[in-house]
């Protein structure tokens, strides 16, 4: 049905758009879609350019040729059937009120985990196949009284990545069903060089350059003009690393800045959703729109408080902002492994040395290195895995996954395909030929705990909630509030730096906020110096093209308009992000008059 859609679209649109030579800016009357942002794609409708409904056929054009042919990237679990009939609406109720709504006909593609009342939502699990939830999350709601029209539902690792160990990201049984249910298929490509792995032992049909997880599909769409923009979801990394891996910016909000009602949960305690997108000035104005208080979500109290949460964080956006800027970089655990030897690869360090040159270019003050106080004692304290569940590491994530999916299963009312994480599981072991390539060892471990009020296993979770809170707040506010312990004064540190997604782990457990930035590009895959064993090379004649590599700034709790401005100004002064090549512009990417 998705393919058969996209398809017909493709034919009709090349009778619909004029040509174009470029993309058009300020005052022009051409639009080249790949690249486009936000901003073009609202002027181009204004001034009758372009219709939302034209938008949308460009889009839906490109996922035909490059989603479902050309390089199969799969990153749409589905596409949306009703997204024309939107952009049709949108058209003809389009007056000067309504047209200045901030994703006015702009297609945006949500991560399958985001609840739609109209599509499917399935965590990418063939238990959840052809779910259908009630009614739409509260951001859904959101993003559609913005304007914007949900092209699709982007794929993901499944349930976030948090049904097993070692599922390679992107992959889900789901988008292995639809897509045949063959052992070589149900993965979704990076844009960037969307092959599968050559290698022995890798060559289950994953792809050779990983597009990052959890939240792959959105982040693949929006690398190659697939969408405008995504939302994706983070509990811990689940933003950055498609980001990350994908060229693009990805903002991980503070935990209570955007509301998770209708999101299938890993746990309320750290998930998130928040934006991907090609720019910041893009992330920004998503965030704006996904930011705020929503009555049934008791986290987002925050935003009721004046100067937590905004619905435009385009006032932030400041070329100068490092000017002054006092940024800290750690490196033991980020740089380095857990004994102190550092694994990442010279081209790795390079973009990080380039990054903090930038930055001093600029005018920050980089403290460089600047450890974090608490890191050994993160380390002594994993996230627990698969059972036997040992007694130091952290129940909070497998706690939270039964307890939080249990009561999102109900919340889909009786006529839901599965109930509770028992049943996923039980679903699972019936069809393991299509369900179980990579096991289920995290949901069998997380069902063992007994979440009941006052269980051992509740005081432990409790226990172990408070540890984590301590350890990954009290290390990061120590460098936030500067030498002097104060918050507020004039010493105190504006972010962390850290390289790629590396830090996402001690923010998340802090329920902090994080933005990766593209800063370039390493050899894939990375070798890291002695003693740390290398990666199995590629074989000869594969040719790995080069893996883009991104730096974060993470902040303390709401200080998203802070790091939206240190990104923005890093980003327009390096300007390292560019389309990738396996998905160039179509004939149909133009327009103009």
């Amino acid at each position: 049905m998705k393919r058969l859609l996209c398809l017909a679209v493709l034919a009709s649109t090349a009778l619909v758009l004029p040509l174009a030579a470029k993309r058009g800016g300020e005052g022009s009357a051409r639009l080249q879609l790949v690249e486009a942002e936000i901003e073009d794609l609202l002027k181009a409708q204004q001034t009758g350019l372009a219709t939302s409904e034209q938008i949308v056929r460009m889009y839906l054009a490109r996922i035909a040729a490059y989603d479902q042919a050309g390089p199969h990237l799969n990153a749409f679990m589905h596409v949306n059937e009703h997204a024309l009939d939107v952009a049709h609406a949108l058209d003809a109720n389009r007056h000067p009120g309504r047209a200045r709504r901030p994703l006015y006909g702009i297609p945006v593609v949500l991560k399958d985990n985001v609840d739609t009342a109209d599509m499917p939502t399935t965590a990418g699990s063939v238990a959840l196949g052809g779910s259908i939830p009630p009614d739409d999350a509260f951001i859904t709601r959101k993003l559609r009284e913005a304007g914007a029209i949900i092209i699709g539902k982007g794929t993901l690792t499944e349930f976030a990545n948090f049904l097993t160990a070692g599922m390679p990201a992107g992959y889900s049984s789901q988008l292995r069903q639809q897509l045949g249910g063959g052992l070589l298929v149900g993965y979704g490509f990076n844009p960037f060089d969307p092959r599968p792995d050559p290698r022995p032992l890798l060559n289950d049909g994953r792809p050779a350059l990983s597009p990052g997880g959890s939240s792959s599909g959105p982040g693949m769409a929006v690398a190659a003009n697939l969408a405008a923009v995504g939302v994706g979801t983070e509990t811990s990394g689940s933003i950055l690393s498609p980001g990350n891996q994908n060229l693009v910016v990805g903002i991980k909000p503070t935990v209570g800045l955007v509301s998770r009602d209708g999101i299938i949960p890993i746990t309320a305690d750290q998930d998130t959703a928040g934006p991907l997108a090609r720019t910041v000035a893009d992330a920004a104005t998503l965030l704006g729109v996904l930011a705020g208080f929503d009555p049934g979500d008791i986290a987002t109290g925050a935003c009721l408080t004046p100067g937590n949460c905004f619905d435009d964080y385009t006032q932030f956006l400041n070329k100068r902002a490092l000017r002054g800027a006092r940024i800290a970089v750690p490196h033991f655990g980020y740089w380095t492994d857990n004994s102190g030897n550092v694994n990442l690869s010279v081209e790795q360090q390079q973009v990080m040395k380039d990054a903090i040159a930038v930055l001093r270019a600029e005018g920050a003050i980089v403290e460089d290195p600047h450890e974090i106080s608490t890191q050994q004692d993160l380390i002594n304290f994993p996230g627990c895995g698969a059972l036997p569940i040992p007694p130091v590491c952290s129940t909070v994530l497998l706690y939270g996954f039964k307890r939080d999916l249990n009561a999102y299963l109900a919340s889909l009312g009786p006529t839901a395909p599965v109930h509770t994480l028992a049943d996923v599981i039980a679903f699972n072991s019936a069809h393991a030929s299509v369900a179980l390539k990579y096991g289920q060892v995290l949901a069998l471990a997380a069902d063992s705990l007994n979440t009941s009020p006052g269980s051992a296993d509740t005081m432990r979770y409790l226990h172990d909630r408070a540890l984590d809170l301590s350890i990954s707040r009290g290390g990061l506010d120590a460098i936030y509030n500067g030498p002097d312990g104060v918050a507020g004064t004039h010493d105190d540190v504006d972010a962390i730096l850290f390289p790629a997604n590396r830090g996402a782990n001690i923010a998340a457990r802090a329920g902090y906020p994080s933005i990766v930035v593209p800063a370039g590009f390493v050899p894939n895959p990375a070798v890291p110096p002695p003693p740390t064993s290398p990666p199995t090379p590629f074989p000869a004649g594969f040719n790995a093209r080069p893996a883009p590599y991104g730096v974060a700034f993470s902040g303390r709790a709401f200080s998203e308009p802070r790091l939206i401005g240190l990104a923005y100004a890093f980003e327009q002064a390096t300007q390292h992000r560019v389309p990738p090549s396996s998905v160039p512009p179509l004939s149909t990417d133009h327009v103009g008059r």
